[in-house]
């Protein structure tokens, strides 16, 4: 046993991926080192976390960096616009049909991520409990467990629900869901599951960190990381001997996502996709989205702030942007596929972002930075793409699909989602011969009515009357 407290052989280890500075940290400190950190240590991968740093040190150059790349790209190949005329519509219903008997067929999954805190909204919960509801003040989770279910209803079929939270959710979202009996679902039916962290290094020597708790300063390691987390817990293993050959994938800030919408699910099996990315429209050349595009002959999401403007602001011969496709984080993805990366000789990569990470010192005392110290690592599921065999984009409505809550104020915060989903419940009703009175505000549970088909079977017993509705 060393004077750290360490064990030998795992000292030796520290020493052999360059972390004497962090040997000499908890030399410093004049305290036992906790068994906690002991076994944190002993669970990291050394070496990837020294070859990850060594990397940072050496920035990717010529046409290999992201600037390089964002440079080649061409426009999609592969992609599905919304529909534009009968032959499109036609191709949309044949999708549609598609993917409704491979629901029915119990063939599909679907997967939310929601490892986030909703710290940019002044709420400090899984993000997931945030009420959104503009009438019933229903929840996030709420929204989607009961698409869910409407969905199985119509499926005639369990769909299971893998939802992938982190270290700072887990124990509130469970607790949540079972505070409400999981809206109705069978809590047989719906797994949890933490995505993976990664530990932050200095970005001067690599050397761990060290938290106030005195174990390892980690992060999540991205929503890429989802893959090892579900291998290491046993979903794909669950998935194959299901049966299950497609995974539908969203994030848990999009109240409007259609969860396993049946066209697209549809259509990634009808053109033999691996991995398939829904889309919307940009606003605006400059909206901070990342981008669809080719880079040498495959289907790639360029990061916005890798796009340089004169490429951003580039227009076809009608004047339309020619990188118009925004991520909308939601995916398609084959079982089969997800495996292959998962376990194969390529997987996703590594990116770094450079933060500012509090950490303790030598003499014990917290270390507030003022400006970014240390480099933290994560994998984003997007890289994906690029790996598949055949790759496909699926345009969105945007009005009907996307309308995230990410910030407080402004495009995409609470007040805007709101709005998007009282319009929306509107055109349905409206659409369906409905009359809403004018400053009527209704909203629409998923077990009324999942679109606008489902209204308009049951236009004939709808009546809308006072200032605010609710629909369930």
């Amino acid at each position: 046993m060393s004077k750290t407290g360490l064990p030998d052989s795992l000292v030796s280890e520290l020493k052999a991926h360059h972390q004497q500075d962090f040997l000499t940290l908890l030399e410093g400190l004049n305290q036992p080192v906790p068994a906690s950190l002991v076994e944190q240590l002993q669970e990291i991968d050394l070496s990837l976390i020294s070859r990850l740093f060594q990397k940072k040190q050496q920035p990717e150059k010529g046409e290999d960096s992201p600037q390089a790349k964002a440079a080649r790209a061409s426009e999609l190949e592969s992609v599905v616009r919304q529909p534009r005329g009968p032959s499109d519509q036609e191709q949309w219903r044949a999708a549609h049909a598609k993917g409704l008997e491979l629901l029915k067929a119990g063939k599909v999954a679907a997967v939310l991520v929601a490892g986030g805190q909703g710290t940019r909204l002044g709420f400090d919960h899984p993000k997931g409990m945030f009420p959104i509801g503009p009438v019933s003040g229903a929840t996030l989770f709420q929204i989607f467990f009961e698409q869910l279910k409407a969905r199985r209803q119509q499926a005639g079929v369990v769909i299971p629900y893998f939802i992938m939270t982190s270290d700072a959710t887990d124990g509130p979202t469970a607790n949540f869901l079972n505070e409400h009996n999981y809206f109705g679902v069978d809590p047989d039916t719906v797994k949890l599951f933490k995505q993976g962290t990664m530990p932050a290094v200095d970005d001067q020597t690599g050397a761990l960190l060290l938290g106030e708790d005195l174990g390892l300063v980690r992060s999540p390691d991205g929503h890429g990381g989802i893959l090892n987390a579900m291998s290491k817990s046993g979903i794909f293993d669950q998935l194959k001997a299901s049966g299950i050959e497609y995974l539908y994938y969203h994030q848990v800030d999009n109240p409007t996502a259609i969860i396993c919408e049946p066209a697209l699910i549809g259509f990634h099996a009808l053109k033999k996709s691996e991995a398939t990315t829904k889309v919307a429209a940009k606003r605006s050349a400059d909206e901070k989205m990342g981008v669809l595009a080719c880079v040498d002959g495959k289907t790639e999401i360029i990061e916005y702030s890798d796009m340089p403007t004169e490429v951003a602001e580039q227009r076809d011969a009608q004047g339309q942007l020619k990188y118009w496709a925004g991520n909308m984080a939601i995916h398609v993805f084959s079982v089969d596929f997800l495996v292959q990366i998962t376990h194969g000789e390529h997987q996703l990569p590594y990116h770094v972002a450079h933060k500012k990470v509090p950490h303790v010192n030598e003499g014990g005392k917290l270390v507030s930075p003022s400006a970014p110290n240390a480099f933290k690592f994560e994998r984003f599921i997007f890289d994906a793409l690029p790996m598949a065999r055949e790759a496909l984009v699926v345009e969105a409505d945007r009005a009907r699909e996307f309308n995230p809550v990410k910030n407080a104020e402004g495009q995409d915060s609470p007040q805007t989602s709101r709005e998007a989903l009282l319009a929306l419940h509107r055109l349905w009703l409206e659409e369906a011969g409905v009359t809403v009175p004018e400053g009527c505000a209704v909203e629409i549970s998923p077990l009324f009515a999942v679109d606008a088909d489902a209204v308009r079977l049951k236009a004939a017993s709808i009546s809308i009357s006072g200032s605010e509705v609710y629909l369930r």
